[in-house]
């Protein structure tokens, strides 16, 4: 018995995050506006209105895409300040931690980008305050790489900071002779470090 209902919320899960996976690369690829629930749940093999199983609507789907990879962004930044020892070391890992989730997830950062006016305000006011405290995770080792640069100093160099790792994989696959992944992730890493110790 323990065993079916592991395997069925293992299954749920597995749904849902497909769901997500499939929605935020068609708001990606069309936008929220140009994308129906139909052609979600299409997608992911489900008819339309059985996505309301999982998700209220085309809306409550968009925030979940957004507030889900806030939530993972906030907590992987605070993971790797905790599992890393001296300031240099923990901007070294965010940077990499960053770098990777700008390639992993270029289609959310897109969306993100794009259709955050989509969202409703509840959810909206979580994405953003979820996105502040990852800035301040930030903010806190590049204090003490800069002693003497104020918040406001640091605020700057961080959102740079994201914007120049961000939208570099939209670049990279519009490229037809784009470099490997490999060769991306090294660019980025030395640039990002350049930006935020100059």
């Amino acid at each position: 018995m323990t065993n079916g209902v592991t395997d069925r919320n293992r299954a749920k899960a597995d749904r849902h995050a497909a769901i997500l996976q499939q929605a935020a690369a068609l708001f990606a690829e069309r936008g929220f506006s140009g994308v129906s629930l139909e052609e979600i749940g299409s997608a992911v093999g489900i008819s339309g209105p059985a996505l309301y199983r999982h998700f209220a609507g085309k809306q409550a789907l968009l925030g979940a895409i957004l507030v889900e990879v806030s939530e993972r962004l906030l907590a992987g930044g605070r993971t790797v300040v905790a599992t890393h020892e001296g300031a240099d070391a923990q901007l070294d890992a965010l940077i990499d931690f960053h770098v990777a989730f700008a390639l992993n997830d270029a289609d959310v950062i897109r969306v993100q980008d794009r259709d955050m006016a989509s969202l409703s305000d509840e959810d909206r006011h979580t994405v953003r305050r979820l996105q502040r405290e990852y800035v301040e995770v930030w903010i806190g080792i590049l204090s003490v790489v800069h002693p003497d640069r104020d918040d406001d100093d640091l605020r700057v160099r961080a959102h740079a900071c994201f914007g120049l790792i961000n939208s570099t994989p939209h670049t990279v696959r519009a490229s037809r002779s784009r470099p490997g992944e490999r060769d991306v992730r090294g660019i980025l890493r030395s640039m990002a470090r350049a930006a935020l110790t100059a």
